[in-house]
């Protein structure tokens, strides 16, 4: 990611390997629908910055567990992470042609494959949680219990229906950040809960304090993308830059202005490392995440 951020980039070095592997190890090539097969791999595999999977193994080493333990929660979570992004880029929604760089999916399938594929990458998701990995019968319903939340009618989905909803509606700043504290925050702070769920430890303080980190950082993740969106072009984002005011979308930026959202970045950034303040250079990867987020160009 960059030499600025040493244990954060040894994480990554770590951890992307295995993800990658197990991603493409346990997304199937050959189904009952080899298009639907090749549709969920190709929104799966395009790359990313896999921010979400580093959470889980960040907060699983917090833990003090090894990094296999992180496997199966880090690939169920970049699944759910994947299919959303698919559904997000459906003409029905944002209605992007543009994805990391590449054709979204249902401009390099169709609408319909990219739909199924979507479907199909969240039930894998859950199935990867309730059958792979080495995990007590306790540890999976947890870890799918909190996944289902997270991702479901009082999680992302319902983040997704508001963003929807205000579209060309002026909103307060409460709104925006309770919005984006479903569509983007639920998904961030599960990754760190379903972490410290694999490592299987009996730690509350623990847990507590991860909670809180992913929370401050889930919202300076969103505000970081809409300071991008304004101030980045097509290119450098990998997507299409300009979408929100293409869709009349509040933004911190378009409520805030660009120097109080790139503050109200800086102390939420602040805010998550303290949260793990306590817990020495064994919280240095997580921490310069969260700074990795805010410093970040794409």
């Amino acid at each position: 990611m960059s030499n600025s951020f040493p244990a954060l980039d040894t994480l990554r070095t770590t951890c992307i390997n295995r993800l990658e592997t197990s991603l493409d190890q346990l997304l199937p090539e050959n189904t009952a629908a080899s298009r639907l097969s090749q549709a969920m791999r190709y929104a799966a595999l395009s790359g990313g910055k896999r921010i979400r999977p580093l959470l889980v193994y960040g907060a699983t080493t917090l833990a003090g567990a090894p990094l296999a333990k992180a496997d199966i929660p880090a690939t169920a979570v970049e699944l759910i992470h994947a299919y959303s992004l698919v559904h997000d880029d459906l003409p029905a929604m944002d209605d992007d042609d543009l994805r990391r760089g590449q054709p979204t999916c249902h401009k390099a399938f169709d609408e319909a494959t990219a739909i199924l594929a979507g479907d199909t990458l969240h039930t894998r998701a859950f199935e990867l949680l309730a059958c792979n990995g080495e995990f007590r019968a306790d540890t999976r319903i947890a870890m799918i219990r909190q996944l289902s939340q997270a991702s479901g009618a009082d999680g992302m989905a319902a983040g997704q229906m508001q963003d929807m909803q205000a579209h060309g509606q002026q909103q307060t700043v409460a709104a925006l950040e309770e919005m984006h504290f479903l569509k983007t925050g639920r998904l961030i702070t599960v990754s760190l809960q379903l972490g410290y769920f694999a490592a299987e430890i009996d730690d509350p303080a623990l847990l507590d304090a991860l909670t809180r980190f992913g929370d401050a950082v889930g919202l300076a993740f969103q505000i970081q993308d809409d300071i991008l969106d304004v101030t980045m072009d097509t290119e450098q984002l990998g997507k299409p830059s300009g979408s929100d005011e293409k869709h009349a979308k509040s933004t911190f930026p378009s409520l805030l202005g660009l120097d109080a959202s790139r503050e109200r970045a800086r102390l939420l950034c602040e805010q998550a490392q303290e949260a793990l303040a306590g817990y020495g250079e064994r919280a240095a990867p997580l921490q310069q995440l969260a700074q990795y987020i805010i410093a970040r160009n794409h």
